[in-house]
């Protein structure tokens, strides 16, 4: 069910402003402006996620504390605030598959081709996407990109080794930005756009691509937080002290459809002009507060439009991909599924 409250993978997520979560009886009922609108069994909860201002009765709180069932509080974009459960009892376990997978190089390498996979998949879904809504040189760039991006796709489930796969993850990446341009369609010169560039970005593109990232980047931790997942444990990246890997790895699948396509849209149709910008000393631009103001709207609207999930096989809000994911990934962690799956888009 797509809307401000529904159930999916035995977790309740509710987001609409001002709800109230009470108990009644075996079951907790979702109340709105003093209307019922929901009432879900808890014997089919493993978890309560709540978005921004919702409230929850103390009675609640003490069920799911003696159940073992896990209350999540995020803010309204998906920032993660607090994770509140009772005694430890799964989530040690969770953290501790999490590292024996880490430590195992086999399943390393099976989670981390899966990220790179999904990844390398859905940059070549927006490239012939981008194909097939241009003409003449730029979409034969954007095409000849993806048919590049496709022998990697299969090479990617043949190499053995996390540095060969390290490796076939930066070609695909190096590939898909010499085309990126081609996606470009404005006439504004001022989103010219050459290679990628970060730390400090160095012209419009590069900014509002490092901007959304960023968001992405947000989004995922907080999922992974959400379901007790250590988010600076990761598989395909670098171990690092500070360095949330996991989140890291996690955004990877998802860059291309949720950042880089709101990137091209907002460029193509010009709700982002050169003066969206500012250069700092040095070099560096970075979007104005009306500039950030404008990808911050259409980024949270985005997070609200409904995608059929190809495993769930249901319509999900979008902004709940990554939650969907870090949940399909504590599965297969656990044991519960013989591998990650990895979203792809459509």
């Amino acid at each position: 069910m797509v809307g401000s409250m529904f159930e999916l993978l035995n977790t309740l997520y509710v987001q609409t402003a001002g709800a109230s979560l009470h108990l009644d009886h075996d079951a907790v009922r979702v109340v709105i402006e003093g209307e019922t609108r929901l009432r879900a069994p808890l014997v089919r909860l493993d978890s309560i996620v709540l978005f921004g201002n919702v409230s929850v009765s103390t009675q609640i709180v003490h069920r799911c504390a003696d159940d073992g069932r896990t209350l999540v509080f995020l803010t309204t974009g998906g920032r993660f605030k607090a994770r509140m459960e009772g005694p430890v009892r799964g989530n040690v376990l969770l953290r501790r598959s999490q590292h024996l997978a880490l430590g195992d190089p086999e399943r390393t390498q099976r989670i981390a081709r899966q990220f790179v996979a999904a990844k390398v998949q859905n940059s070549r879904l927006v490239l012939m996407r981008g194909a097939r809504e241009s003409k003449g040189q730029p979409a034969q760039a954007l095409r000849s990109a993806a048919d590049m991006l496709g022998d990697i796709l299969r090479n990617v489930h043949e190499v053995d080794g996390l540095d060969y796969i390290r490796g076939a993850e930066g070609e695909a990446a190096r590939i898909y930005f010499q085309a990126f341009s081609s996606l470009i369609r404005s006439k504004d010169e001022g989103f010219s756009f050459d290679r990628r560039s970060r730390r400090p970005p160095r012209d419009r593109t590069n900014s509002l691509l490092s901007f959304l990232y960023a968001l992405v980047r947000g989004e995922c931790h907080s999922a992974l937080e959400g379901v007790g997942l250590d988010p600076q444990a990761g598989y395909l990246h670098a171990l690092r002290p500070g360095r949330p890997a996991l989140a890291l790895d996690l955004m990877e699948e998802l860059r291309p459809l949720v950042a880089d396509r709101l990137a091209v849209t907002l460029i193509n149709r010009r709700q982002l002009r050169a003066d969206s910008f500012e250069e700092l000393p040095g070099g560096a631009v970075q979007l104005t507060d009306e500039g950030r103001r404008t990808v911050l709207s259409e980024y949270q609207e985005r997070k609200k439009r409904p995608i059929q999930h190809r495993l769930l096989r249901e319509k999900i809000a979008s902004g709940l991909i990554p939650h969907v994911q870090a949940r399909l990934l504590a599965r297969h962690l656990r044991g519960d599924l013989a591998h990650y799956p990895a979203y792809v888009g459509r």
